[in-house]
């Protein structure tokens, strides 16, 4: 940002984004005690601590980066968009679905085993509907403000989903090597930027869009990252200038950058011990201990991302997870230290 004029504009954009990022870890938090039991868990209670599922995800990652790109250089974008479209339906689910439930626990007025119960039925299959309608929506009309939505609700669904089932030390470790990946796959391979040009392109909800004012329209927008400064990838931040020259239109953040912060978020709330008393949650107890760790986790994340901002404001390419996911671990250590203690933020792994 070096024209002054444009200065307050861009700043209005990072405190947006800055809300986006906050507004999809809070709702994470607060669904989380919903789905905290085994079943829930992708691996199980014991596959928490298993070091291989994390190695699992980071394949996992690799080779959905790798088919992404390949597809879209044989023109297959077709099928890159159906299959994201879908992902993001399924993720949606997670989250709608006990928004939904508390939804109709609150109008039943008798009877509240039976209205639970009944609950149950009506909202999974009315979060399928609510969910598709979302998504077809998306498809039709991909406007900065449906992305937005959609985006910062499958977040929320899937920081649950991934904080719940690990626990923090096998987190952190999936961060760092993200970050790695991260830098690595925007300064050196630069394979990141052709992901997201692609998913640009393909307007699907995988970055959250910040603009500079309301007439800025994301479906107007195309990639052109890699051959325009400064540059982001699928897990970076840029600001994009511009064509008809005024500045900076928007700022764009890839939603990696919410859902790594907000896992170790998630699962620092899943698994702190549970001291200080209870905190009321409509879905079942939390502890203060907890919170409080979960919080100092989040907090960290917001340092990262205001100096994550800083290089932006400086028109710097800057990949987003390594200062992000640094922020958030360094929160999680130093709040855990002094909530729980020390030996709390340990906990024992296998490879399998």
């Amino acid at each position: 940002m070096s024209d002054g004029n444009h200065r307050p504009m861009a700043w209005s954009s990072m405190l947006g984004m800055a809300g986006m990022f906050i507004f999809t870890i809070a709702i994470g938090i607060f669904i989380q005690p919903a789905w905290n039991f085994e079943d829930a868990k992708a691996f199980g209670e014991e596959g928490s601590t298993e070091s291989v599922n994390i190695l699992l995800y980071l394949m996992m990652i690799f080779l959905f980066t790798a088919l992404v790109i390949w597809l879209a250089r044989k023109g297959r974008q077709v099928l890159i968009k159906a299959f994201v479209l879908f992902a993001l339906w399924v993720s949606m689910i997670y989250a709608t679905f006990p928004l939904l439930v508390l939804g109709f626990v609150m109008i039943g007025t008798q009877m509240p085993d039976v209205v639970f119960f009944q609950s149950l039925d009506a909202a999974f299959y009315l979060s399928l509907i609510i969910s598709l309608i979302a998504i077809v929506g998306l498809y039709r009309y991909p406007e900065w403000w449906v992305v937005n939505g959609v985006g910062m609700i499958v977040g929320s669904g899937v920081i649950v989903m991934m904080g719940i089932s690990f626990v923090p030390v096998l987190v952190c470790i999936f961060m760092i090597a993200a970050a790695i990946y991260d830098y690595w796959a925007v300064h050196r391979s630069k394979h990141m930027l052709e992901l997201a040009d692609t998913m640009i392109d393909l307007k699907l909800p995988v970055v959250l869009v910040a603009p500079k004012d309301a007439s800025y329209s994301f479906r107007s927008e195309r990639g052109g990252i890699r051959s325009s400064e400064p540059i982001a990838g699928d897990s970076s931040v840029r600001l994009e200038e511009g064509v008809s020259k005024k500045g900076r239109d928007a700022l764009f953040m890839g939603l990696g950058d919410v859902i790594f912060p907000g896992m170790l978020v998630i699962s620092s709330l899943t698994y702190m011990p549970e001291l200080g008393g209870e905190v009321y949650n409509p879905y079942g107890p939390m502890y203060l201990s907890q919170i409080l760790v979960a919080l100092g986790t989040l907090v960290g994340g917001l340092f990262g991302y205001v100096a994550l901002m800083r290089f932006v404001a400086k028109g710097n390419a800057q990949p987003g997870l390594p200062l992000l996911n640094g922020g958030a671990i360094l929160g999680y250590i130093i709040t855990g230290i002094i909530v729980v203690g020390p030996a709390a933020l340990w906990q024992d792994i296998s490879f399998l």
